[in-house]
């Protein structure tokens, strides 16, 4: 029924061209406004509050930018949340852990949007069960829409439009203070997780080293590096035709591209100039990062799945209003097997037992704000209305 068909940028440092006099004018620009409609018509009324509300919910951040829900609007004034079984991500999630929390990030930013049309949610998570060890075709929440005036709009809402994940350097003349970080820490409902920093120099080198070994481990590993290239758009044509999975844009990956440098196969070559530019500068993400923080939860059901993914929302909205940028860095709590030994390293770190687990660690810093993510268009994802 239900089976429907991280940004990795090559810094211009990281590979030299020579000679591609031939690249320039409009082959250099990337025009993705295609793909970034969904952002830009935030606010319509689309003619049921349902939909006004899904339109700021298909924003949630989600790993690899899957975007992998699916929602049934058959019946009035409610709607079922299904995950796209055709948008998991096997290699790298084997539980479909990470996909869980995006549809959390999801049900979050619906629950929001719902506020601000004086709309209470009566969401009932995974209605016939939760699906172990992978999902399955049973839906992921029932939602009843319900008039109330007394709902308080969240005033986290308003940085819904503004939110982005930050896969740029950070600034490294702007340190992250312990003020910012507790603030953070407040947003948080006691379902949400528990978030958890560091912003000391001892600290952020330890977690730095943890991640950039994790990062190797998933890029030289060729069943979970194949997935992420095989989700890989390269430049304006592929990410418009396809606005999801990892892409890649802008005037230096167009001219690599067309000058054959940056292809899917170039980056799945372990010896190649674009395989070793992208673990340059994945690497250099890492070391530029000024704190970190991690979500952690008590136990591992579906449901707290769900829950700290809108505590994931919640924290990057609230990062968004304090002029904060975020980056998930997923590796070292990926469970394929090749990553075991890491997963229990940063366990350690933290100091976080079984049956608890670290959901997502994040590193903060500061950054002029990238654009927005790719989105498919609402009505792509709507299985029946």
């Amino acid at each position: 029924m239900i089976n429907r068909r991280h940004i990795l940028t090559v810094g211009g440092a990281s590979i030299a061209l020579v000679g591609c006099g031939i690249i320039a004018g409009r082959a250099l620009h990337s025009d993705l406004s295609a793909a970034q409609r969904p952002w830009k018509t935030l606010g319509q009324d689309l003619g049921d509050p349902r939909l006004n509300a899904l339109a700021y919910a298909i924003l949630a951040p989600n790993p690899h930018n899957r975007q992998p829900w699916l929602v049934d609007l058959g019946e009035p004034g409610a709607l079922t949340l299904y995950a796209d079984l055709d948008r998991l991500l096997p290699e790298t999630d084997p539980p479909n852990r990470q996909i869980v929390i995006g549809l959390g990030a999801f049900l979050e930013a619906l629950r929001q949007a719902a506020a601000q049309q004086s709309l209470r949610l009566e969401t009932t998570p995974f209605p016939e069960g939760e699906p172990h060890p992978t999902l399955d075709e049973r839906p992921v929440a029932h939602v009843r829409f319900i008039a109330d005036e007394s709902v308080e709009a969240d005033p986290l809402f308003e940085a819904i439009p503004h939110r982005r994940t930050a896969r740029i350097p950070f600034q490294q003349d702007r340190p992250v203070n312990a003020d910012t970080l507790k603030q953070l820490d407040t947003v948080l409902r006691e379902t949400d997780g528990y978030f958890e920093w560091v912003n000391d120099v001892e600290n952020i080198t330890s977690i730095k080293e943890i991640c950039k070994q994790g990062w190797t481990i998933e890029a030289t590993t060729p069943h979970t590096h194949h997935e992420s290239t095989n989700l890989m758009r390269f430049g304006e044509k592929q990410i418009n035709e396809n606005p999801d999975g990892i892409s890649l844009s802008g005037p230096f990956m167009e001219a690599t591209r067309l000058a054959g440098v940056m292809t899917q196969e170039k980056m799945e070559d372990p010896n190649s100039i674009a395989f070793k530019g992208g673990l340059d500068f994945y690497n250099g993400l890492i070391d530029s990062a000024m704190a970190f923080g991690w979500l952690s939860t008590d136990g591992n059901t579906r449901i707290d799945q769900l829950n700290v993914g809108a505590g994931w929302l919640r924290l990057h909205l609230a990062a968004t209003q304090a002029g904060l940028a975020m980056h998930p860095l997923s590796q070292v709590l990926q469970e394929f097997p090749e990553m075991t030994e890491l997963y229990e390293d940063f366990h350690d770190f933290a100091d976080i037992r079984q049956p608890a687990r670290v959901q997502g660690l994040f590193r903060f810093g500061y950054a002029k704000a990238p654009a927005p993510s790719p989105r498919w268009p609402l009505e792509t994802r709507i299985l029946s209305a």
